[in-house]
């Protein structure tokens, strides 16, 4: 045989069994795959036929590119929450399976972004990159793996860090009426984490656009986008993402959370979320309850802020603090949602109208708030100096009401009134004005002292920038030993007095 035709007939043998392993690598095989079939659609919901395998909570396509949630499980349909506009959808449109539950994108990519609660950018900034998703869902952490809070998370707001403290960790309600301050309270605390190591995550729910898009230039305006991710679910968005939004966002913070850090996250607002959860329920056929809202509403609020939780060291040690915002009608703190949300808390932040219209901001009503955790993170130079604050405050705010009637008043009470009047101005401040831990300490500390009672109320905030200063200035040892914690000696508190006499008389020319 011709050498040639061996080497021939080699070559082709080799090529037929490289030809045979490639038609074996492409081999078909026949997979079964559930297809569903709309039978109807409403406002933000899909009923399907045809899907007998599906599981609750599970994602489905319509037609390639739409998403829905699986809600319902009846015996002959399947009820879907739509997560995107429905205005393609149709009876007769094919649904299909994705075999896993609502997941979201995690990672430190998000920082700095607005996006949706599906991970997808609303900030024209181009597509969001991640490596890893957490369920939308997750079980809250167990007993054991929580530790007390201890920490303090400042707000920069005196009438908060000295009389209603929040720990991290904490679940802390912000409620009151509509147009009260309730997202300029958290705009500032999230101003005031900058430096703090605190990773921020605002979502909005069922909020108008213009809203939102206003709060997000505010935190570009004071540089807080680097360490805060905004998820919005806007109003004009269907109620089905609206729902899954406060979830999505929670599970985006629990990344940092597992990583060690420290979280807040609001959630503005939850009386929106509420609504969306009803809405879907009803279109649903879920049997309604109190003011039409399904029987377990409490539920899913109480399973989203018991995650909100402080871990203990074998966890990582991180802090996830929540500042839930509920909307009031007509000051009506006991109606159905917020009882519901006053009572799954640990305690609550109450914004009075009155209080608004009077120009006392923020408009805290300090008698109707209150902290169940915080006053054990509360540092201890506030404790020292703010103790009695609260008590005194409250007393004068009752006498206030008393001395209207027109009672010949004792001398006494007179400067009971006075020391609360001032008292009430220095609580006052500005929006996007956090105040640092040693200045709002020289400030109450300068008020409970009686060192601005001879000072008129309306040179009161002169006054407070002038103490400020001068504490700086002369002080700035004591200073950062305050906001390290550290106890403010009876020596050091006769020091700073003086400091601040001394900034009243050089700044007013008034003797104290």
């Amino acid at each position: 045989m011709n050498p040639d035709d061996n080497i021939l007939q080699l070559l082709l043998d080799d090529t037929f069994s490289t030809f045979d392993r490639v038609l074996a690598d492409l081999r078909m095989e026949l997979k079964s795959q559930e297809i569903g079939i709309v039978r109807s659609v409403g406002h933000g919901i899909a009923r399907v036929s045809g899907l007998p395998g599906v599981q609750s909570e599970e994602v489905v396509l319509f037609g390639g590119d739409g998403l829905g949630m699986v809600f319902n499980l009846d015996p002959d349909e399947v009820g879907i929450i739509l997560l995107d506009k429905s205005d393609r959808l149709k009876a007769g449109c094919e649904v299909r399976r994705t075999g896993r539950v609502l997941d979201v994108p995690v990672g430190e990519t998000l920082l700095g972004r607005v996006i949706d609660p599906m991970g997808r950018p609303l900030d024209g900034r181009g597509t969001v990159r991640v490596a890893q998703r957490y369920p939308a869902e997750r079980e809250a952490p167990a007993i054991r793996d929580r530790a007390p809070v201890t920490v303090p998370l400042q707000t920069g707001l005196k009438v908060i860090d000295a009389l209603i403290p929040i720990g991290r960790g904490q679940r802390e309600l912000i409620l009151g009426d509509r147009q009260t301050g309730k997202t300029a309270i958290a705009l500032d605390t999230i101003l005031n984490q900058k430096g703090r190591e605190v990773i921020c995550i605002y979502c909005a729910i069922g909020q108008r656009s213009s809203a939102v898009a206003k709060l997000i230039a505010d935190l570009q305006r004071h540089g807080a986008m680097d360490y805060c991710l905004v998820v919005v679910a806007a109003g004009e968005e269907p109620p089905g993402l609206q729902f899954v939004a406060p979830y999505a966002a929670t599970a985006m913070a629990e990344y940092f959370l597992e990583q060690g850090r420290d979280v807040l996250i609001v959630y503005d607002d939850l009386t929106a979320h509420a609504r969306a959860y009803r809405e879907l329920s009803l279109l649903l056929r879920r049997p309604p309850g109190r003011e039409a809202f399904p029987g377990d509403i409490f539920y899913i609020h109480s399973r989203l802020l018991e995650r909100a939780t402080h871990l203990n060291a074998e966890r990582g040690g991180g802090s996830l603090t929540a500042l839930p915002i509920v909307e009031t009608e007509a000051q009506n703190i006991a109606a159905y949602i917020p009882t519901n949300l006053i009572s799954i808390t640990d305690g609550q932040i109450y914004l009075s109208p009155t209080l608004f219209q009077k120009g006392i901001l923020p408009a805290v009503d300090v008698g109707k708030s209150v902290s169940r955790v915080g006053g054990k993170t509360q540092l201890s130079a506030y404790r020292a100096v703010a103790g009695d604050l609260r008590l005194s405050y409250s007393q004068f705010e009752e006498l206030e009401i008393f001395s209207r009637f027109g009672t010949r008043l004792d001398e006494a009470t007179r400067q009971t009134l006075e020391r609360g009047r001032r008292v009430r101005e220095i609580l006052k401040q500005n929006q996007y004005e956090p105040m640092p831990v040693a200045d709002q300490i020289a400030v109450l500390l300068a008020v409970t002292a009686g060192t601005f009672d001879e000072l008129p109320i309306e040179r009161i905030r002169t006054a407070e920038k002038a103490v400020c200063t001068t504490v700086r200035k002369e002080l700035p040892a004591l200073c950062d030993r305050i906001e390290s914690g550290e106890t403010l000696t009876e020596k050091e508190r006769d020091r700073l007095v003086r400091i601040v006499k001394q900034a009243i008389r050089n700044y007013t020319g008034l003797s104290v």
